[in-house]
């Protein structure tokens, strides 16, 4: 355990115990929420998802987007790193590929914030974002 040589590192632990808490709180009925994963197998962080993730974790929250955001292994679309899934409360997970910092963005505020598909959902074949307009 990490010492406290000021009031400012005890209040850097109290906020990240805090988060822990406040993490555990919201696993107890994540259905109810947006809930991200990030594809963090071999390729997918070869192909920048650690960033993807720090930034829809950083920015989901600034954004005060109630969401889980946790990261699983290869979702089986390598071509296609780095890849999320987006599960909407009620709704069916939608995969995005090739999703960047810029992609990721978008898809917050199209998808999550405003219900609406957004480009390069994977696979190809699954549905067209038409079907969901």
């Amino acid at each position: 355990m990490a010492k406290v040589k000021s009031l400012a590192d005890l209040r850097k632990m109290k906020e990240e115990l805090q988060t822990k808490v406040h993490l555990r709180e919201k696993a107890d009925n994540p259905e109810s929420l947006v809930q991200v994963k990030v594809g963090m197998g071999t390729s997918g962080i070869a192909s920048g998802a650690k960033e993807v993730f720090n930034y829809l974790v950083d920015e989901l929250e600034k954004r005060n987007i109630e969401a889980i955001v946790t990261q699983t292994g290869d979702m089986g679309y390598s071509y296609a790193e780095p890849t999320i899934e987006v599960t909407m409360p009620g709704s069916e997970p939608v995969v995005y590929g090739y999703v960047d910092v810029k992609k990721a963005d978008e898809i917050i505020e199209n998808h999550i914030k405003h219900g609406k598909w957004v480009d390069g959902i994977i696979p190809a074949n699954y549905r067209t974002i038409e079907d969901n307009k």
